[in-house]
Parts: C-alpha cells; structure tokens; sequence
C-alpha cells in the first residue's frame, strides 16, 4: 500500500514553482531536510525522478512535467472538498462564488441577489462575467461553485441542468424597414452587414454550429465586425452599422433599450441556458441557497418575450 499523502502533492507543487527546495521549505513551514524527505518518498514511491536538480535551480524533470497538471487538480479538489466540510449548514458565513454569461448576468442575477441577501447577509457573493469556455473552465477548477450560462459544449466531467430557453431573433436599429415585423424567416435576413460576438462566446459556438450542419442559411465567414460582448454590439447596431443574430435574453439587457429585436422562424432556433456544475461534487450550503434563490426568482419574474423557463 502507498504511504503517499495530499501533503506529499502539495510538497511537489511547492517546489515546483518555486525552483527551489529552499524557498518551498519556507513557503510549507518545513525544515528543508524534511521538505528534502518528503519529495524524495514521493519519488521513490513513483519509482520516476521528478526533479532534474543543479547547484543553481530544480527543474521538473519530463514526467513531473506531466505529473504536475495532475497534481493541481487533485490539490484543488481536495481544497475543495474541504471547503464543502467546512461550510456551515445555518448559513451564518461562507462565501459562495458563481459565473454566469453576460445576459444572466445582466438581466437576471441582480434581482436574485437582492433576495439573497436579505436572507443571508452575512454570506460573501463572488460573480463572475465570462464567456462560455472560461466560465466552463472555471467550474471544472472549482474557481467557482457553479455557472449558469448555455449548453454549448457538453464538457463530460459537468452536469447541465436546463433552467431556461429563448429564441433566436434579428437585432437591428429601431428605424430598420424590418423593425416592425412580428416574424423574420431565416431567408428574409437583409444584406446589411452582420455582426457577431466573437469566436471564444457560446453564441458565436451555437451558431457555427447551425450553420455547418444546414439548419440555418448564414455563412458566418461573411461577418463584417466581431464584437467580445453585447453591450459593444448593442451600441454598434444603434448607430446603424448593421444587425446581429442573438438570443432574446441577450437582445433584452438595458444596452439593447435603442434597438429592435425580431424573432426568426422557418426554422425556429433556441438557446438553453443551463445550471453548470462539476459532476461529482455537491454545491455548499452557501451555493445550493443562491442557486434556490435564483429558482424562485425566475418563478415569479415576468420574463422577456421569447423567453421562458424549463425544469429539469
């Protein structure tokens, strides 16, 4: 049986970063012949050499070069996992952190929180604004509890809990001939020039995707300006550089108050927003009481046209 322990990782990533046993040992409160000890059982153990050492600097040697994502990981969960133990079920402190895209963000989160706090006002609130792979990445790092955001991706190690869908439409400015329509088929999209959010947003994914398999008559590499978030977009269309494809929540935020929305038919296309969150990993008091608040917020909202909620 391994003698190996979470403090043995935890020795290898110190040193690792530091380049030096010296500096590691400081950084751990150790002696620097126990700090020596440690790496040396966790080498011996692995039966690799994980450090290539020189009288100037340690260096990873390959395999701890390879080892060292991994160790990460599993110093991350553990901390996590301790957080979890420690939390307090009364929801008397703790902090909970979520990510969300920026339309949740924006249109949602900020009446959800109101409640929350008026329930639990000692309880720390981290939110974060990301595109859809960072808010992703930071679910699987356990950097946050969970992200509400759309199902784009399908990352095997998340679970995506559908919460609400809304529908693709033309955002356009408010004096466009097209403006007062109360439907747009794809095939009625103006030859105005088409801008986009960016490639790294899970629009910009969903979309790229529609269009390669034929759902949707739009050939994204005709797109004259990308823009990184909405509210840049907004802006754009209102001084009438051309229109954009989104999804009714994201046209909904206060940017787009100057501009029209037109939902599209033949064939109508949606976005699922989803709750995110790391398989295997229950949410903490703290963040299962956000997530419920947040729930019954939409409950009750009167949400945007086009716009409507699903369970799970």
């Amino acid at each position: 049986m391994s003698n190996i322990s979470i403090r043995h990782v935890q020795a290898f990533i110190e040193v690792a970063r530091s380049g030096s046993f010296t500096r590691a040992a400081e950084h751990l409160h150790l002696t620097q012949s126990a700090l020596t000890a440690t790496i040396k059982q966790l080498e011996q153990d692995a039966g690799l050499t994980l450090f290539d050492r020189t009288t100037r600097r340690v260096v990873l040697s390959a395999e701890g070069e390879h080892f060292m994502p991994v160790a990460e990981r599993l110093v991350s969960d553990f901390n996590a996992a301790l957080d979890d133990l420690r939390a307090r079920a009364e929801l008397q402190q703790g902090k909970v952190s979520m990510a969300g895209s920026p339309s949740v963000v924006t249109r949602l989160v900020p009446g959800a929180l109101v409640e929350f706090r008026r329930q639990y006002p000692s309880i720390q609130v981290d939110i974060r604004d990301e595109s859809a792979g960072s808010l992703e990445q930071r679910v699987l790092n356990n950097e946050v509890d969970f992200a509400i955001a759309g199902n784009h991706s399908q990352q095997p190690e998340l679970s995506y809990s559908p919460l609400l869908r809304d529908r693709y439409g033309l955002v356009l400015p408010a004096d466009h001939p097209l403006a007062r329509m109360r439907l747009l088929s794809w095939q009625q999209l103006p030859d105005d020039d088409l801008l986009l959010l960016s490639e790294d947003t899970g629009i910009r994914a969903q979309l790229r995707r529609f269009s390669q398999s034929g759902h949707i008559p739009v050939q994204l590499d005709q797109v004259q300006i990308e823009v990184s978030n909405p509210a840049g977009m907004a802006a754009l269309i209102s001084k009438g550089l051309g229109v954009s494809l989104l999804p009714a929540l994201a046209a909904d935020t206060h940017s787009f108050a100057g501009v029209a929305f037109v939902p599209l038919h033949d064939p109508v296309v949606e976005r699922e927003i989803c709750v995110i969150t790391r398989k295997g990993r229950a949410l903490s008091p703290a963040a299962a009481a956000l997530l419920d608040t947040a729930r019954q917020h939409l409950a009750k909202v009167d949400l945007p046209n086009w716009v409507e909620t699903l369970h799970d």
